[in-house]
């Protein structure tokens, strides 16, 4: 486990082995390091905390004990991504997820039930049957046909585990099944990058949910990821609410009313236009239209963008981690300095937390 980690944050560094050795104090060769990847050897305490400082990593991520590896990983991101973004982006999650695990493990918290039942859907025929799965699923949910208000949240509460962390500049975010220490089983975990605007965050969240359900097409025109990114759209935007609030049948649109409902649902200006084209609320030549024109850049640069502390955007990130570290702080299973350290805050912010405004 602990070579597997160091070679996961050498790369993440860019380091050679001999670079990493030349760098870290106290000073080891390149062949101590090469057995301490291979598991032949282990670092003393002081090379422990020197390989840490070194390539920017705690001593939490090089010795942990819960995440064994991360599979079927899937990145949602830009191009010109390189190894050592995706080893870095690893590395990030792969913390992430230990010290989450970790705190689950503190609490003694019983493994969620299956969220999905049997909706998930192995062959997929048609664009109709996306939408009917998506609505299904919101059935099954019971989340009626309103807009959502947190996708983050609603993920959490079915069981995924859902992280905000700071991915490198080209990353949107990632999805994979985390391989599990001991007997415990494989978890679902969706990442999403605490730079990403609000619109595009929320889309990303229902594309990785709607990979847990929808497994394939059937259909070669349909490609998966073209499936995918309809379920989101149609689970995030409902066609029988969307034509209750735009119409059933428009010859165009202004720019005021897509800017509306894009704020209405918590999408993207682009991903609101192809859903009114979907839906058949805008013919799909008004749709063509505007993406040859007036919002051929919205693909981009988003128009009037949601902000973090607006709308959608005040709730629109993922709180159960750190519910459950101060809950675990408040049962005093962990110390003021472990929640800190869990946190990523100064200890004295815990620590005026704790006992509250004073006088």
């Amino acid at each position: 486990m602990f070579g597997q980690r160091l070679r996961l944050a050498r790369k993440k560094a860019g380091l050679s082995m001999r670079a990493l050795a030349d760098q870290v104090s106290p000073k080891v060769t390149a062949q101590a390091i090469s057995k301490y990847e291979s598991g032949k050897m282990m670092p003393s305490s002081a090379v422990l905390l020197g390989l840490g400082k070194t390539l920017s990593v705690s001593l939490d991520f090089l010795m942990g004990g819960q995440v064994e590896a991360l599979r079927e990983v899937e990145f949602r991101k830009h191009s010109g991504t390189s190894a050592r973004d995706r080893a870095r982006a690893e590395a990030i999650v792969t913390e992430e997820v230990e010290a989450y695990l970790s705190i689950e493990d503190i609490l003694e918290l019983a493994l969620p039930d299956d969220p999905f039942g049997d909706l998930v859907t192995e062959c997929i025929k048609s664009f109709a049957q996306i939408d009917k799965v998506a609505d299904g699923l919101r059935g099954h949910w019971s989340l009626g046909l309103d807009p959502i208000p947190s996708m983050a949240g609603l993920l959490e509460d079915k069981g995924i585990r859902v992280v905000e962390a700071d991915l490198p500049e080209r990353f949107d975010g990632l999805a994979c099944d985390v391989l599990c220490a001991g007997d415990r089983p494989a978890t679902a975990v969706v990442v999403v990058s605490r730079s990403t605007g609000i619109e595009r965050k929320r889309f990303n969240l229902a594309h990785e949910l709607a990979h847990r359900v929808i497994r394939a097409t059937s259909n070669p025109e349909i490609r998966l990821e073209k499936a995918i990114d309809r379920f989101a759209g149609a689970f995030l935007v409902p066609a029988e609410h969307l034509v209750e609030e735009a119409g059933a049948h428009r010859n165009g649109m202004t720019y005021h009313e897509l800017m509306r409902l894009k704020r209405l649902y918590g999408v993207s200006a682009a991903a609101m236009l192809m859903r009114l084209g979907q839906v058949g609320i805008l013919p799909r030549s008004t749709v063509e239209y505007a993406f040859r024109s007036y919002a051929r850049a919205w693909r981009k640069e988003e128009p009037e963008p949601i902000r973090d502390d607006e709308g959608f955007g005040a709730f629109e990130r993922p709180q159960r981690f750190e519910s459950l570290v101060w809950r675990a702080l408040g049962e005093q299973l962990i110390s003021p300095i472990r929640a800190a350290q869990l946190l990523r805050r100064p200890l004295a912010s815990i620590e005026r937390e704790i006992r509250g405004p004073r006088g």
